[in-house]
């Protein structure tokens, strides 16, 4: 074999030695070669079919930006998040599987209701806002950020997958008027001095370090809220593996009632929420 010829399955074990996941290194060798769509079962079907150098020469470049910390989804360009095609970039946070749990309990919510009103506060790319449109189509949607630059994001992902998103830039509630049935929100919730924030660089810190115990943001969402909640209306609130109880208690003392967490699929308290009488 020509060494500058490698076969996919030669690629797939050169990043392996370089410290990639399997997964992270097969999406990387589909998005080289083009074929973001083929699927890893077809990598399997061609893995003796060999690469130029050209092309073997990016998917290695793209497996150093990876083992550097780089997202997948902004080496790709793209992530799917409740079965959207969303595009991504540093810009914006890479959405995480964790918040599919949010948006779950979100339309178990507004599900009942036949065009409810909805808020998605620090909307980034989209994501939550997106996924609650395509859900439930009758929904009045609105996705906030405080950043121009994700508002681009999110509004080209709307207008890429034909989703009616309303968009408005401003901190959490300051800029949103009128009552909604349901406000979520995957703010920031990293304590600013955590550690684990020096693994994430790539991604703008301002979408994840939130004060000194990482709940400042959740704070004033919390305080906000009930300003813009119909009766009725629950508040919906993403935050770290540890935090549950501390929001829970936020959302009690500000008088929400059936104050409750939601599990991930790890089973880590990744969600909670309350209702406002």
């Amino acid at each position: 074999m020509n060494k500058t010829s490698p076969t996919l399955a030669q690629a797939l074990n050169q990043a392996r030695t370089l410290g990639l996941d399997r997964i992270d290194a097969q999406l990387l060798l589909l998005h080289a070669l083009a074929r973001p769509d083929a699927g890893r079962a077809w990598l399997l079907a061609h893995d003796t079919d060999t690469m130029n150098a050209v092309v073997h020469g990016q998917f290695i470049a793209l497996c150093q930006r990876r083992v550097a910390g780089e997202p997948v989804a902004y080496l790709t360009g793209r992530k799917e998040f409740y079965g959207l095609p969303l595009q991504v970039d540093a810009r914006v946070l890479d959405p995480r599987p964790d918040t599919e749990t949010l948006v779950d309990w979100a339309l178990e919510v507004i599900t009942p209701l036949p065009a409810p009103q909805v808020v998605d506060l620090g909307t980034g790319s989209g994501a939550i806002a997106l996924a609650l449109q395509s859900q439930h189509p009758t929904a009045q949607v609105m996705a906030v950020d405080a950043s121009a630059d994700a508002l681009a994001v999110a509004r080209a992902n709307a207008d890429r997958l034909g989703l009616h998103v309303r968009f408005t830039q401003g901190n959490w509630l300051t800029e949103v008027h009128g009552r909604f049935d349901a406000i979520v929100s995957n703010p920031p919730y990293i304590a600013s001095a955590d550690p684990h924030l020096a693994a994430l660089t790539h991604e703008p810190l301002q979408a994840l370090a939130s004060g000194a115990d990482g709940l400042d943001d959740i704070r004033t969402i919390v305080a906000q809220a009930p300003g813009c909640l119909a009766p009725g209306g629950w508040l919906l609130l993403e935050h770290g593996h540890d935090q549950a109880q501390a929001v829970r208690d936020l959302l009690q003392r500000a008088g929400f009632s059936t104050v409750a967490s939601r599990r991930d699929l790890a089973g880590i308290e990744r969600c909670t929420g309350g209702c406002w009488a």
